[in-house]
């Protein structure tokens, strides 16, 4: 529709000038007022249809970009978040957001340069038919010159396109940094780092003002030369349609007509060079968006459905990821299992293997029976649940983050995050800022421990859930936690003595494998490896 009425635009645009110059030939020359007043009023309905075109056509042509954009980002959202994972890699979380943004709105953009480039077009054609039947030799040189201009415009697009993509990489990641920064605030100003941080910052920026710049005098110099081309091309129209009239080939009228027609061609032409740069642009943002698209997942979904019911078994046999070598556990349904390590990274692996983030090298992981990775990542997370050491809470009120679905006043009691409600001024319903950043480091994690509670899944995994805490508090979740947690399987992955003594059973891992198993208290006594990991 948009492409219609633009069309549209453009067809009066080129009628204008021609009306103008029927009306010097049949009205002004011959002194017939009332020829000439029946042509104003021709002139005057081809001005109402311009506005009428321009303006809906305009508004058709940004909603379609508008549409595509957004189209586009929650495609890109649906990627990053599938279950499959892959897409986030090799990205900060700064890029994609801008891969999200400012790459959609480039490519969106080519909707609205697609219509007005085939808007132009309709006024170049139009403007040629009219030029052919004024002289052939000035249509002639239209039909011929144009499509001489078009490829010196596309020639001239190819250095703006690279500038573009490098011009968006550089944008991408100078954001990637700010986000990296501004989420690890706290912890710079801990350690004294804030100079580092800021040095590096502005040496990513400086990288990308200097692509941009490029990225912008590529652009002036690719519409400088075509305005020069195009000015040529015009003046040439405007000398041969002028040496015709003098000829006595033509009429006044027809001069009128076809030095408007030339004057008018600028306006296409010009159109023509900036929709060749929104297409180098959207190329460079569309290529981007497409590796991102087309990043292989991490994981690939099986087709078994989940064990009905899940009782919560799960078992390891050789498994081999990272810094687990050959690992084997056995978890009975039900237990609450604690998992010390020597290797935080063997740790990590262990968690990526459960929650299906990665799968084995080799060996396999088993629910109830059923191995991974013949399950749909998405439909395992129903039943296991793996709460990240690192888990950030969202924008929005204490109750929104904890999600709801579940006993949200048990649940907070159970991880002490009742606590952290009593202390907000207007309890689970006050204001949780991005991040969590509002609230301490302890208090975060016990608001994100309460929703790994409140979420109640079969199977819990969860991760060093205490570091930030007190002793005393710790000890107190400790208990909270096996109580909520009683006869359904959690893993307690840490090093914390207070959380490894409410185990029913406790492994260790060593050398990237199980290398003790039974009750904390028996292991701090009998086994050194183990008393140095929890108790150093």
């Amino acid at each position: 529709m948009g492409a219609v009425l633009g069309a549209g635009h453009q067809f009066g645009e080129a009628l204008v000038p021609v009306v103008i110059g029927i009306v010097i030939d049949q009205a002004v020359s011959d002194g017939d007022g009332r020829a000439l007043f029946g042509w104003l009023v021709v002139l005057a309905v081809v001005y109402v249809g311009l506005s009428f075109s321009f303006r809906f056509g305009a508004r058709a042509g940004e909603r379609a970009a508008e549409q595509a954009a957004h189209d586009l980002r929650i495609t890109l959202v649906r990627r990053v978040l599938d279950p499959g994972g892959g897409a986030e890699r090799g990205h900060l979380p700064g890029e994609l957001a801008n891969i999200a943004t400012e790459d959609a709105k480039r490519v969106g953009a080519v909707n609205m340069a697609v219509m007005t480039g085939i808007s132009a077009l309709t006024g170049l054609l139009v403007s040629a038919v009219a030029l052919l039947r004024i002289s052939v030799p000035l249509g002639l040189v239209v039909l011929l010159g144009t499509p001489v201009l078009l490829w010196l415009g596309h020639l001239l697009s190819k250095p703006l396109e690279r500038r573009s993509e490098a011009e968006q990489e550089g944008a991408a990641y100078a954001s990637g940094i700010a986000a990296d920064l501004v989420a690890g605030l706290r912890v710079l100003k801990g350690i004294g780092a804030q100079a580092a941080a800021v040095e590096r910052y502005r040496r990513t920026s400086r990288a990308s003002l200097g692509a941009t710049v490029r990225a912008a005098r590529a652009e002036a110099w690719q519409s400088g030369v075509v305005l020069t081309l195009t000015g040529v091309f015009i003046a040439l129209v405007a000398l041969i349609g002028g040496r015709l009239a003098a000829a006595g080939d033509i009429t006044l009228g027809q001069l009128v007509s076809a030095v408007g027609l030339a004057l008018f061609l600028l306006g296409p032409l010009e159109v023509f060079a900036w929709v060749n740069a929104e297409f180098a642009q959207g190329r460079a943002s569309a290529g981007r968006i497409a590796a991102v698209l087309a990043a292989e997942p991490d994981v690939l979904p099986g087709e078994r459905p989940l064990p009905e019911p899940v009782l919560g078994g799960l078992r390891l046999r050789g498994v081999t990821l990272g810094a687990l070598r050959g690992a084997d556990l056995d978890v009975r349904p039900g237990e609450l299992l604690g998992v010390a390590s020597t290797d935080p990274a063997a740790a990590q692996a262990l968690l990526a293997c459960l929650g299906r983030t990665t799968d084995p090298e080799a060996g396999v992981v088993e629910l109830d029976g059923v191995p991974l990775p013949e399950l749909d990542p998405a439909r395992l997370r129903t039943a296991v649940l793996v709460a990240a050491h690192d888990a950030d809470l969202f924008e929005g009120t204490l109750a929104d983050n904890l999600g709801g679905a579940g006993d949200t006043d048990r649940a907070l009691a159970a991880a002490c995050a009742d606590e952290v409600a009593r202390a907000l001024p207007q309890g689970i319903a006050s204001e949780v800022t991005e991040g969590g950043r509002s609230l301490s480091g302890g208090q975060r994690q016990r608001v994100a421990l309460a929703r790994a509670l409140v979420a109640d899944r079969p199977v819990l995994v969860v991760h060093d859930p205490t570091t930030a805490v007190d002793a005393v508090t710790e000890a107190r979740i400790a208990g909270g936690l096996r109580e909520h947690r009683r006869g359904r399987t959690t893993l307690l992955v840490t090093n914390s003595p207070a959380l490894l003594s409410v185990a029913d059973r406790v492994v260790l891992l060593d050398g990237g494998r199980v290398a003790a198993d039974g009750v904390h208290g028996d292991l701090v006594h009998g086994d050194p490896t183990y008393r140095t990991a929890v108790l150093a």
